[in-house]
């Protein structure tokens, strides 16, 4: 039997349907609610992060905590990182690619930004991800201000899969 304090630690998240909101979809982590955005199944589109955005949100979070964890240990003077994913599907039979871009501020020299650089790729999440998807890192002088003219849509992504006998929703 595995003592209690070295017994794996699970945190589960729970995604359901809220009748109280036309069927959209809810995401809850513990004491946490967060909107799930996509198909609705009766033809409405519902607001909030799909699936995708998630998928990049954690990869962003967990690289930039990895990226703070090393800048503290290494005593680097690392004031502020911002962390940009995006998600590229592929064509069927093929790998998709997250594209990963850090802005690092701070006064830090081409050594440490190139060592926080490659800890990026020691984000436990991007562990798992890398496994089927590929993960191009890349450092970006300036903050992010993406364009949301040229983002792509889930509906978009979702058409463009060939998975027979599935509905998007």
């Amino acid at each position: 039997m595995i003592p209690q304090d070295k017994a794996p630690k699970i945190r589960e998240v729970v995604v359901a349907n809220d009748p109280t909101n036309h069927g959209a979809l809810v995401g809850h982590v513990d004491a946490s609610r967060f909107p799930i955005g996509g198909p609705d199944g009766v033809g409405h589109i519902s607001p909030g992060p799909n699936p995708y955005d998630l998928l990049s949100a954690s990869l962003a979070a967990c690289t930039a905590m990895t990226v703070r964890f090393q800048a503290r240990r290494q005593k680097l003077p690392l004031k502020r990182v911002e962390v940009g994913v995006s998600f590229h599907h592929s064509a069927q039979g093929e790998r998709g690619s997250f594209e990963r871009t850090l802005v690092l501020e701070g006064e830090l020299d081409a050594q440490q930004r190139a060592f926080l650089l490659e800890a990026a790729n020691l984000c436990p999440v991007g562990e798992i991800l890398g496994i089927s998807a590929d993960i191009h890192t890349r450092a970006d002088a300036t903050t992010s201000g993406r364009n949301a003219s040229t983002q792509a849509s889930y509906e978009d992504e979702l058409a463009e899969l060939q998975i027979p006998y599935i509905d998007p929703d």
